[in-house]
Order: C-alpha cells, then structure tokens, then sequence
C-alpha cells in the first residue's frame, strides 16, 4: 500500500494565470471577495464588476480562496466558468490529485490560520502567494485522497441540496405573501371586507439589543457569543466574535434557533437567526410578537425592508440607520381571523422547515469542520468507510 508522503502546496497544484475579458462577465460569473461568503458558505451573485479590459479567469473545480484577511475562510469550489478579482487566488490540482481534495486541503483551519500567519498588513491582512505555496500536507496516495474528499462532500451536498430547499421556501412564501396582501389576487385586486391597515408596530415588539461591551463575561465563566451585523450577515458566530456574560444579560436579550433578527443600523437586513444561542447587540432588533405567528411579521418586516434601506441611506452622514418612528409609519394589511388561520397552516410549515435545515446545516458545517483535519491529517483510516 502507498504511503502518504509531506510535501508543499506548489507539489500539488498552481495558481491560475489565464485572463478573461471583462466584456464577457456579468453578475452571475464573476467572483470577487466581497461576493465570496464567510466560512466556507460559497459565494453571492456579485453586485459590481471590474473596470479594466481583462481580469483573472478561472474553471469549473478550480478552488477559488479570497486572499483579504484569510480568518474569514472565504472559499468556494467552481461550479461555474468565469472571472475573478486580482485579490481571488484560483487554485488548479496537478496530475494526479484529486480537484475535490485540493479544496478541501485549502478549506482546513490549518490552512486559514498558516495563511494568516504569513500574511502581509495588520488592517487588512493580505496572504503572501509565495509563503501560501510553501503550506506542508500531508498528502495521501490518489485513492485515499479520493475517499476523503467523497467523505466531506457527502455532508456539502446534504448542505447545499438544503439550502436550495430553503431558497425555494422562501420564494414561495414570498410569492404567497405579496399575492395576497399587496396584489389581493384572490380577491380581484382590491383589499376585502373585513380586513384592516395597521402598522409594523401593531403586529410586532421591536426589541434593541444592548451595548454588550457592558456586559464581558466574570472570571471563568464560559461567555456567549455576541451577535452583531457581522455574525447576522455570515449567519453564525466564529472565533472572532465578541462574548457577553449569560449571567449579566438578561434573558429577553438572549437570541435563540429561530428569532426574527432586524439589523436596523449600518447595513439593513431582516433574518431568521440559527446560528446558535447569542446575546443581542445593539442595533439588532428582536422581533416578536404576543398575537400574530412568525411568518406573519418576518414576512410584514421583510416586505418593508427595501423601503428601510432607502431611507437609512437618505438619511446617512455615516452610518445609515432608520428610526424606531418608521415601524409606526410603515403599514401592514391585518387579514380576517379565519384567512389568517388558513395561511398559518400554508405558511407557519413553510417557515418551520426553514429553520430546521438551516439548525442541521449548522450541525452537519460541525461535523464536516471537526472531521475534516482528522481526516487529513491521517488520524482515521478511511479503507473500510463505506460511503
């Protein structure tokens, strides 16, 4: 049997020096690091394109890592052709390595943290290329690198086939929503009898969060992650998070599996939290209510958000935010008693569904994180798992 052998990165692959021109790129196919998401979630359909003629290319499996501050752990293996920013690195396997275990070489820890230790700058830490190429593996022979990388990708694909569930919930309860309470399509386009306007403060209790840097953890108390619009953008905490103290905190201000988080201030955002239990910083709102379900006013609070974001940054000097005055001014459609117990039952599933594969994705990312430098560094011998 063949034996694993230590070598370097540059043994195993190189960087990708093709070109592609600009012209020839749309939001759908370029990648840049503001499009890549954090902690190894893929990446976003890109808001901006680059100025110049021509830009770096890449290829379907090429692994594509942002080199800006590498402790994001933005990665993402190509499922697509296209175009990427000068800060992207695109990685390309050699002979006789696995393109799936190349990724998830470069989507370990290890690889993060050596990145960041040889990186250059302290404010925005940039990875150096030539030190990134000296990183030491570990490498088995192609069978086993094959194993491994069927392993890992046994539990992305349960991941990603989730979150397409979840993109397709959320389309439909957005269209279910907008056909009823803003087309009134079953009812001829007009708003029926029996139905009231409101506002989003009448459906809804908008809590603030708290000025956490008040609230550290006592002396060897296990602290909770503090969630901010860093950690509600990402849509988990990681090991840069701050920590408040459970025992400080009080528990309205305790955010668990499936609250309704309104980022009110700086980047506006409206999302169903299932990263785990955090304490709500402030300018986050918790949203909850005492009468209506949760589809109801995620939905109401999600229908308005556009609006929000146009008046924040109307309104910025330098950091757009909105008041707690417009939650009173923004209206709602408050259907009759019997339509909204008929919708709870389409919709109420729907959003619980939601919650749920995100909370498994969340344990199954934590079982793919802790196998994953076990499984490269040897530690478990993967001949007789059957996938």
């Amino acid at each position: 049997m063949e034996e694993w052998k230590e070598c370097k990165l540059s043994d195993i692959c190189n960087y990708g020096k093709d070109r592609i021109e600009v012209s020839s790129l749309d939001n759908s196919n370029y990648i840049s690091t503001e499009n890549m998401l954090p902690n190894r979630a893929g990446i976003t359909i890109a808001t901006t394109l680059p100025t110049g003629e021509y830009t770096p290319s890449f290829q379907i499996d090429d692994t594509l890592v942002s080199n800006i501050r590498p402790y994001f752990k933005k990665i993402w293996k190509a499922t697509f052709s296209g175009g990427c920013s000068a800060d992207v690195l695109v990685f390309k396997a050699k002979e006789n390595v696995s393109k799936e275990y190349l990724y998830y070489v470069l989507a370990d820890d290890e690889f993060f943290k050596y990145s960041m230790t040889t990186s250059k700058g302290t404010k925005m830490p940039r990875g150096d290329k030539t030190s990134i190429m000296n990183y030491p593996i570990n490498l088995p022979p192609l069978p086993t690198q094959q194993k491994i990388a069927a392993i890992l990708s046994s539990l992305d694909d349960k991941i990603e086939l989730n979150n397409k569930i979840n993109t397709n919930l959320e389309q439909q309860a957005g269209t279910l929503f907008k056909n009823w309470f803003v087309d009134f399509e079953p009812f001829g386009g007009k708003m029926p009898a029996g139905w009231k306007v409101g506002k989003l403060s009448d459906i809804a209790d908008y809590l603030n969060g708290l000025a956490m840097q008040k609230f550290r953890p006592l002396e060897d108390e296990e602290g909770l992650p503090v969630l901010k619009i860093k950690e509600l953008r990402q849509s988990c905490y990681d090991e840069s998070s701050e920590l408040c103290s459970p025992s400080k905190v009080k528990p309205e201000y305790i955010i668990h599996d499936g609250d309704v988080i309104f980022s009110w201030s700086g980047s506006l955002l409206v999302d169903i939290w299932c990263g785990g239990t955090c304490g709500l910083n402030q300018h986050l709102f918790k949203v909850t209510s005492q009468t209506y379900e949760k589809w109801f006013y995620y939905l109401w609070t999600k229908h308005h958000l556009d609006k929000f974001i146009f008046l924040a940054a109307d309104k910025a000097t330098t950091m757009g935010h909105i008041k707690r005055e417009e939650l009173d001014k923004a209206e709602v459609v408050i259907p009759d008693d019997k339509t909204f117990s008929k919708l709870t039952m389409t919709l109420s599933p729907i959003i619980d569904t939601i919650i749920n594969n995100r909370v498994e994705n969340r344990r199954l990312s934590e079982i793919r994180d802790n196998l994953l430098p076990e499984l490269m560094s040897g530690n478990i011998n993967v001949e007789n798992i059957i996938i």
